[in-house]
Parts: structure tokens; sequence; C-alpha cells
């Protein structure tokens, strides 16, 4: 995406069928500034979490809550160096570090535990020419990166993540007020980082969010059948995930239950 709506979403559905591809549903969302639907399809309001970008010190001063002010200070004092990073095998090992640093994270298994170096370096270097690395850095290790991928005057959050056992000196929070810097001085308007609210009823990282000014857009998002499994699919709500068709009074008895 280029922060901006797809034209002619017919014949991007007509190229996809010529070429063949092993899909059943095409996506796509309006610009972060375009709120009101524009097309006819299957439409639903898609909540993304994002930081307008105005300058930093407006940021930092009145997005940001107290607490987490004090974290980027924090994080300052404590030595952490915040810094744009090239895409090298030393920064490759230095991702392998830290997603070997644990096999759980946040209650759940870790899909990029024990990864091969060549996984991660690939995995990792999708979108190269319009990606920015920026890594956290204590004594001289990698302790949390970011990678955001410019989409025209947008940059959107592909991986945030940081080593638990560094959790005190806050590197995330250098990392997000490092992002915002950036996208000053860059001309971007909006720095995007997934969803606001997620499956669960209370979530902890739409806590973090919103300390570390992030705001709710919602957009409209269409869905357009490719197939005849595609458009079943859509009918029985499965373009959703399992956790998110269950009812919200139902998932929040399940999160306490858990």
């Amino acid at each position: 995406q280029d922060c901006e709506t797809i034209a002619d979403p017919d014949s991007v559905v007509r190229k996809v069928k010529a070429a063949g591809l092993k899909a059943d549903i095409f996506a796509f969302a309006q610009k972060l500034t375009d709120s009101i639907p524009r097309y006819p399809y299957r439409m639903e309001l898609d909540n993304i979490a994002a930081i307008v970008i105005t300058s930093y010190s407006e940021w930092l001063a009145k997005k940001v809550s107290y607490g987490e002010r004090k974290a980027v200070k924090r994080a300052a004092k404590l030595g952490v160096e915040v810094r744009r990073a090239d895409f090298d095998d030393a920064f490759v090992r230095g991702i392998s570090n830290i997603y070997n640093e644990t096999s759980v994270r946040q209650g759940r298994k870790f899909w990029h535990y024990q990864k091969d170096f060549e996984t991660v370096k690939r995995e990792n270097s999708t979108y190269l020419d319009r990606s920015v690395f920026i890594g956290a850095y204590f004594q001289g290790e990698l302790i949390g990166f970011i990678r955001m991928v410019r989409a025209g005057r947008c940059a959107m959050a592909v991986q945030v993540i940081s080593q638990i056992q560094h959790r005190e000196k806050k590197p995330t929070n250098a990392l997000i007020a490092k992002v915002v810097e950036i996208c000053e001085q860059e001309g971007l308007t909006h720095f995007v980082y997934g969803h606001y609210i997620y499956s669960n009823s209370s979530n902890s990282l739409t806590d973090f969010k919103r300390r570390n000014g992030f705001e709710q857009v919602l957009l409209p998002r269409y869905y357009i059948p490719i197939t005849r499994k595609g458009a079943i699919a859509l009918r029985l709500g499965f373009h959703h995930s399992l956790a998110d068709r269950i009812p919200l009074p139902l998932r929040a008895f399940l999160v306490n239950l858990k």
C-alpha cells in the first residue's frame, strides 16, 4: 500500500484471476485520511493504531503519558543507544539473539524462536528498498529493534521487539521515540503499528500504544471474493480468525478464565 486507495479494484481482481494465483479473497483498505466508504463491495471497519506525526516535541509533550516520557529518558540515562542500523549479517545475528532469548512471549509460543540465520535474514529482507531498521543497543549489543516500511507518506511497523532481560532499560519506548523523530525528519504523516484493539477484551499492548500516543483510526476495509470458496468463506465469516469470531462477552470470560 502507498497510503492511497486502490483506484480500480475490479481490474486488480481480473489480473489476479488471470495470473492463476492461489487466492480466494482480495482485500484492501482506504487511505488513513479517508474514513468515508467509497466502494460498493463488502465493507468492515478495521481499527488501526497510528501516531499522527506533527513534530517530535509535540508528540512527546502532548501525546505521550508522563510515565512513557520518563521511560524514554530512563533508557538514555541507563546507556541505551538508539540509531538507524544497516541490514547486514551482524544485524541479522543480533535479531537472532533477540528471537532466541525465550521460546514463549506474552504467554504464547514464540514462532521466531530458534529459526536459522538464513531464515531470519530472508524473512526480514522483504521490501528492503522501503525499509528502515532502528536498533536499540546496550554496551554494543542489539537488545531491541523496529523495522518500519515506508508506504507513501506513512510508515508501517513490520516488527517491534526487545529483549525481555533488558525490559527495565525501556528499549521499546526509546525505539518508538526514534521512529517518531525519523518520521518528522522525512516528512511522513503517520506511523502505523498494527491494530489498536485486539481480540482480547483487555490487552496490555493496546494500553502500551495508548500511553505512547497512538490513536485508533477506523478504516473501511473491503473484501472481494475471487473464487466460490472465497465467497462462501466471506458469508461464514471465515476471513476472520476464530478469536475475532467469538462474541466479546464470551471472549472476556475466556480471557479471565485463562
